[in-house]
């Protein structure tokens, strides 16, 4: 197997040549606001907007530590993968450092799985949209908008790479607005006792059964729909390779992302729970469109609709742009069918429209189970997504096993408190993997996420992928002879 020379001859603080293939340096692309902001409209959607409705009711006001433990896990995940994409940017991102840390298998196989993760959370964003259209609507199928929302996102999609990221950009400003606003309304509702539930404050969060109402083992429970919130913030990695400078845009983005993402999260279910008890989310609206509901204030509460409308589209376009870009990066390198390695613009539009395809899977889906098809995909999108992160982290971990001592002192962007961070990331993975067996419900999911792993790999050597391993070399940071691409 042909090995792959680090970049400047085993120097990380010099980036390999801007004419080696796979390597992106300057270029005409997104700035770090755009990169702050897909992140953003990636993991802040259907799994704050809607799926939190589900992690309160199994969690109760624990909830709030499910969060706060997630979004850990989520900022050491993103703080090692920017660490390899300072170090090396390059196209198609974890899947290729998963390749050069961890073997063609394990890059193959990280590579689809992100495809599938995006594909699943899509599919759950699809489901929100129907379940919100009905608000206003509550006669007409929910296939009627999902259709509409495909058409909305397939046409954005195949706009060049500025435009999406303006795109993005402007959706996002939305929903974080909002989530702001609510958060500021919440707490004047609080201050000025403006709320006409039988109690608010402080309070709600240890009456109704107290802070675990539902023991350890419904805390416990909550961390699937709590880490499917939570999926897409690695979409920096893809979206950092088309940075006008990654080794600055990258590390402002992974640095902001995920406090960002933790305070909207915490902040704006705080509210909710101390504005409403936790058992009075019924998960049958989203929270926030619930909470003004209760209050009468029913013009809020279709403007929130609309608003959270808007941030179920913009994951979804977050989604394609990802997926689009990995697919791409996998077919130039012949470990996905030549045709979607086509571009226009540098927009990989083939694999977009065949994206935009397979999504009708949705209307099907919510034409034939529309009462359980989004807990069926939330599970489903849970396991891609930790299994993702996982091997983010394995790949960060092999990563720095292949550097020197004087490599490592010399990163210029490196990860707080190594090892032990990495390690509890890790092991929180684990468990959640763990829960999916333990917990009934979820077992389908792992099973199907269990099967698709092993055909990937099946497929992998089974169509001679692997042989095509030394003809794909030029993923930076293998060390020679260590038998690792």
């Amino acid at each position: 197997m042909t090995t792959i020379q680090s970049a400047g001859a085993g120097s990380p603080s010099t980036p390999p040549s801007s004419g080696a293939p796979g390597y992106v340096g300057k270029r005409n692309g997104f700035s770090a606001r755009h990169l702050h902001f897909i992140a953003l409209g990636s993991a802040i959607g259907t799994g704050l907007f809607y799926g939190s409705a589900g992690a309160i009711q199994a969690a109760g006001p624990s909830v709030l530590l499910v969060y706060l433990f997630g979004g850990a896990v989520v900022y050491f995940m993103l703080r090692g993968l920017g660490e390899m994409a300072v170090r090396h940017p390059v196209s198609g991102s974890f899947a290729e450092y998963a390749r050069a840390h961890l073997g063609g298998a394990a890059g193959y196989l990280t590579g689809w799985m992100f495809a599938f993760e995006m594909v699943i959370v899509a599919l759950a964003d699809l489901t929100a949209i129907g379940i919100y259209m009905g608000f206003w609507f509550p006669d007409v199928s929910r296939w009627v908008w999902i259709v509409a929302a495909l058409l909305i996102v397939g046409a954005a999609n195949v706009a060049s790479t500025k435009v999406f990221g303006e795109l993005e950009f402007w959706f996002t400003i939305i929903k974080v607005g909002a989530v702001i606003a609510m958060i500021v309304a919440g707490a004047a509702v609080l201050a000025f006792g403006l709320s006409d539930a039988a109690t608010t404050g402080p309070q709600n969060l240890i009456n109704d059964g107290g802070f675990f109402p539902n023991g350890i083992g419904g805390m416990v429970s909550s961390f699937i729909l709590v880490l499917f919130a939570f999926g897409g913030t690695e979409i920096i990695g893809v979206a950092g390779a088309e940075a006008k400078d990654p080794a600055r845009s990258i590390p402002k983005a992974v640095n902001t992302v995920p406090v960002r993402i933790l305070l909207f999260y915490v902040l704006a279910i705080l509210v909710i729970l101390m504005i409403n008890p936790w058992s009075t989310v019924t998960g049958e609206e989203s929270p926030f469109v619930q909470i003004f509901s209760a209050l009468g204030v029913h013009w809020a509460a279709g403007l929130l609709n609309l608003v959270v409308i808007t941030a179920a589209l913009s994951a979804i376009n977050a989604d394609i742009f990802g997926t689009g870009r990995v697919l791409t990066g996998l077919a130039s390198q012949r470990l996905a069918p030549a045709i979607m390695a086509r571009t226009v613009r540098g927009v990989p539009v083939i694999a977009t429209v065949i994206l935009i395809g397979v999504l009708v899977v949705g209307v099907v889906l919510n034409t034939l189970i529309p009462e359980s098809v989004f807990e069926l995909v939330a599970s489903l999108a849970t396991f891609a997504t930790i299994f993702v992160w996982l091997m983010i982290l394995l790949a960060h971990l092999a990563s720095r096993r292949h550097m020197t001592r004087e490599e490592a002192e010399a990163l210029e962007y490196r990860v707080p408190l190594w090892p032990y961070g990495q390690y509890f990331a890790v092991a929180f993975i684990l468990f959640t993997f763990g829960i999916m067996a333990w917990q009934p419900a979820f077992r389908p999911a792992l099973a199907v996420g269990v099967i698709f792993s092993v055909a990937c790999v099946a497929a992998y050597y089974a169509t001679g992928r692997h042989k095509l391993e030394g003809i794909n070399d030029h993923v930076p940071g293998g060390h020679a002879g260590d038998g690792r691409r």
